[in-house]
C-alpha cells in the first residue's frame, strides 16, 4: 500500500515525506516563548488582540494551516465575512484568568483525516455569517463562576438559522514538496451571503533578529502565481486555478501594535503583518505593496455564496514548477483520499462497526493534526537578539532563568492543537 511505502521510505530517510505538515500551530499568542516582559505576564503581553499585527520570534500560528518542519514557509487560510473588525487567521480563546475555567476555545472545528506522512489531510472550520462575538464571549464568561459552565459560541446564537459557513480544508500531496489545496464553501444559512477568502503564504520572520540578514521573498510571478524564495528551502511557487488579487507585505511587527498611526503613505518595505487585514477589513490601500512583493502574501478571492452552492477554491503549493498545475490535479485528489482509505482498511480491519471505524479515524486525524513545531533556545530567549531591544533585566532571575542548556527545534504532538506547543509533563507524556 502506498502509505505505507511513504512511511517506509520517510523512515529510511530517502525521501521526506514528512518535510510539509500540520506543524502551523493555531494559537501561537500568549505563549512563554513570546513573553519579553518584565514581569512574566505570558498572558497580556502578546494577547489575540494584538496577534495579527506581531511578528512572533519562535514560531508562527495560523488557521487549517501547515509548515516545513523548521516553519520557515508557512501557509494558512483566512476568511472575513464582512461583519467582523478582523480577518479571521487564527484560533480565538480566553485566557487562564479570563474563562471560568481556566483557558478554553471558543470556536467550531473539526479535524476529520489524516494519513501519518500528511499525504492527505481534512478539515473542517464552521465560520459564522454575523460578526464573531468576541467581547461577549469575554465578558460572559468574566462574569461566570467555577460552579457555572462555559460560555461557548454556541451559546452566543450566532449560529441561529444555520447562518454559517463550512470551510473543507483539504490537502493532499503529490509529491514530499508539492501540495495540493482545496478549500470548499458551504452556505448552511437560508440566504446568500458574501465570503472574502484568503489563502496566505509567508516566511517566519529570521532576518531582524541580527543572526542573519537574508530576507526571503515572495513574489508575483503571474497573474495567478506566486514564487516563494528562501535560502535554505529554495523557491516553491504558489498557482492559483482561478483570477485571484494578489496581496504583498512584510511579516513584520505593525507600529500600529504599539499606539502610532499608520502613515497614508509608505516609504519602501513599510507594508507590516497586518497589512493585508488593514487592506481589507479598514479599506487601507496603502497598507499593502503596489509593487507585488514582500515575505508575507495572500491570494484573495470574494463570492457571494448562496445556499446550496459551495464555492471552490484550488491551489498548489510546489517546488518543482508546473506547465499546467492544475492538470492532474482532481487525479491527485482522488487517488490520496483512495490511499487513505486503504491505508486505514488495513488499520481498522478488526474493527467491523462503521461508527467505531469513523470515530477512530477521526480520533487519529485530531492527534495526527496536533503535531506542532515547538522551538525554543533559552539562552537567546533570555539575553534576547542582537538586533533587537535587550529584555528586562528581571528576566534573568525569572521564568526559566536556570535553564539555559535548553534548546529545541522539533516536533511535538499537542493534546490541542489550539494551545500553543510548550513543555509540559501533561501534554508531552
Amino acid at each position: 500500500m502506498q502509505e505505507q511505502i511513504r512511511l517506509a521510505e520517510a523512515r529510511a530517510k530517502t525521501t521526506d515525506w514528512k518535510q510539509f505538515g500540520p506543524y502551523l500551530t493555531e494559537r501561537q499568542w500568549g505563549t512563554v516563548r513570546e513573553d519579553y516582559s518584565a514581569n512574566g505576564d505570558a498572558w497580556n503581553y502578546i494577547t489575540h488582540d494584538h496577534a495579527r499585527a506581531y511578528a512572533y520570534r519562535w514560531g508562527e500560528e495560523g488557521l487549517g494551516g501547515l509548515s516545513d518542519d523548521q516553519q520557515r514557509l508557512c501557509f494558512a487560510i483566512g476568511l472575513w465575512n464582512g461583519h467582523d473588525n478582523q480577518l479571521k487567521e487564527r484560533l480565538f480563546g480566553l485566557t487562564n484568568g479570563q474563562g471560568n475555567h481556566g483557558e478554553d476555545v471558543k470556536e467550531q472545528y473539526y479535524y476529520l483525516d489524516s494519513t501519518p506522512t500528511h499525504s492527505y489531510m481534512r478539515m473542517l472550520y464552521k465560520y459564522p455569517q454575523a460578526a464573531f462575538p468576541y467581547e461577549e464571549l469575554r465578558a460572559e464568561n468574566a462574569a461566570r463562576t467555577r460552579q457555572d459552565p462555559e460560555f461557548e459560541l454556541f451559546d452566543t446564537g450566532i449560529f441561529a438559522e444555520s447562518r454559517y459557513f463550512d470551510v473543507f480544508i483539504e490537502y493532499a500531496k503529490a509529491g514530499p514538496q508539492d501540495i495540493l489545496v482545496q478549500l470548499t464553501i458551504h452556505n448552511r444559512g437560508p440566504e446568500a451571503a458574501p465570503l472574502t477568502v484568503l489563502p496566505q503564504l509567508w516566511f517566519r520572520n529570521t532576518w531582524t533578529l541580527g543572526y542573519d540578514d537574508h530576507r526571503p521573498e515572495i513574489r508575483r510571478t503571474q497573474p495567478d502565481a506566486m514564487a516563494a524564495e528562501h535560502q535554505d528551502l529554495g523557491r516553491f511557487q504558489l498557482y492559483c486555478d482561478q483570477p485571484a488579487e494578489l496581496l504583498f507585505c512584510e511579516n513584520e511587527t505593525s507600529p500600529t501594535l504599539f499606539g502610532k498611526k499608520r502613515k497614508k503613505k509608505n516609504k519602501a518595505g513599510r507594508y507590516f503583518k497586518d497589512g493585508i487585514n488593514e487592506y481589507i477589513v479598514e479599506g487601507q490601500k496603502t497598507a499593502v505593496n503596489p509593487a507585488q512583493h514582500g515575505t508575507k502574501a495572500a491570494a484573495r478571492y470574494q463570492f457571494m455564496v448562496a445556499p446550496g452552492q459551495p464555492q471552490t477554491v484550488r491551489l498548489r503549493l510546489s517546488q518543482p514548477e508546473h506547465a499546467e498545475p492544475f492538470a492532474d490535479f482532481d487525479h491527485l485528489f482522488n487517488t490520496r483520499r483512495f490511499e487513505a482509505d486503504e491505508f486505514y482498511d488495513c488499520i481498522q480491519e478488526g474493527l467491523t462497526n462503521a461508527d467505531a471505524r469513523n470515530v477512530q479515524r477521526q480520533a487519529f486525524a485530531g492527534m495526527l493534526w496536533s503535531k506542532q513545531y515547538y522551538y525554543y533556545d533559552v539562552s537567546q530567549w533570555l539575553d534576547g537578539d542582537p538586533a533587537r531591544a535587550t529584555p528586562p533585566a528581571e528576566r534573568l532571575e525569572g521564568r526559566n532563568s536556570t535553564w539555559r542548556h535548553l534548546h529545541n527545534a522539533d516536533i511535538v504532538s499537542m493534546p490541542d492543537k489550539w494551545e500553543y506547543p510548550w513543555y509540559a509533563a501533561w501534554d508531552l507524556a
